[in-house]
């Protein structure tokens, strides 16, 4: 039983006009999903997909007023994006240059071509080089970006701990992730982990960085950062299966949750970074037509008939 990939990333943002705007036309990625956070429903939960809105190609956020975060390990440092070749990666670099996009030089990690960016709320965020075929991916035609040059997906996604060997104890003994090498960032070793089994190719969308910095301070959330990281796993028969290995094992977690468009497990690996393990499907069509899902706010059935007031708490976008 293996996770394929990275289902989802979802962090902050105080400002989600602002955040729409900078996701939809500065990356044009699509906004596939306007929805409400369903533990919170005083704060959009926004998720920017590929065209059809598939998992492993969506980077959400929830909306709360909050202060910038606060860096620091025991967190999320960096959500990377694949793109399909290093002339894409050139036009990037001069879109970004054009837009005013806080954005590094084209450079080299782990063996890949990376051009590092921030959104305007310091949002770490990366694109990487990696034409691995995963499955599905869809162009978005309404995007300012051209076909050729959008956003693939999620690619690795970098985290920081204090202490290696209890989060690779949970990423190896509860996630059956592999641990295939090792490279430096700034000075400070970072460990890969694999999701799929040897044999089978996922690229970086099935890589989680694990970057270690002892003396590096805790994060404090706030806007600009990472609230959790989601693996996929397809199917409702595997997910029990996680959710009676999670049961079996040492982790509190929180049973069985049912968002809608997808089923959730949660948990937090040892340094505190919060996990979710989440089913491909039923997926962002299911209650709206794929050709306009987003363009309205969708709510899950039993929020439905608090409709009313869950838009009166929000800004229009």
């Amino acid at each position: 039983m293996n996770l394929t990939g990275f289902h989802h990333l979802t962090a902050v943002t105080a400002n989600a006009k602002a955040n729409l705007a900078f996701y939809t036309q500065t990356l044009g990625l699509r906004l596939a999903k306007k929805t409400v956070n369903q533990d919170d429903t005083s704060a959009y939960h926004l998720f920017y997909a590929d065209g059809h809105g598939s998992p492993g190609t969506d980077i959400t956020f929830f909306d709360w007023p909050a202060a910038r975060e606060r860096r620091g390990s025991r967190s999320v440092v960096r959500t990377g994006f694949r793109v399909p070749s290093v002339n894409s990666l050139n036009y990037w670099a001069k879109r970004f240059d054009e837009l005013k996009v806080d954005a590094k030089d084209i450079a080299e990690r782990d063996g890949r071509p990376v051009l590092d960016f921030e959104d305007f709320e310091g949002q770490r965020l990366s694109l990487v080089v990696d034409n691995t075929a995963i499955e599905p991916w869809h162009a978005w035609e309404k995007s300012a970006v051209p076909a050729e040059h959008q956003v693939r997906g999620l690619g690795a996604i970098t985290m920081s701990v204090e202490d290696l060997a209890p989060t690779a104890k949970t990423l190896i003994g509860l996630m059956n992730m592999r641990h295939v090498r090792e490279y430096e960032t700034s000075g400070a070793p970072t460990h890969v982990y694999q999701m799929a089994p040897e044999g089978t190719e996922l690229g970086t969308h099935g890589e989680l960085h694990v970057v270690v910095e002892p003396s590096a301070p805790r994060q404090f959330l706030g806007a600009g950062g990472v609230h959790h990281v989601a693996f996929r796993t397809p199917t409702l028969e595997q997910y029990l299966d996680w959710a009676a290995r999670l049961e079996e094992s040492d982790k509190r977690f929180s049973g069985p949750v049912d968002r809608f468009y997808f089923k959730s497990l949660y948990f937090r690996e040892p340094s505190g970074v919060l996990f979710e393990i989440a089913t491909d499907g039923p997926g962002f069509h299911s209650d709206e037509p794929m050709e306009s899902m987003g363009e309205k706010l969708a709510l899950p059935p039993f929020l439905e008939p608090h409709r009313k007031d869950i838009e009166a708490g929000l800004k229009p976008l």
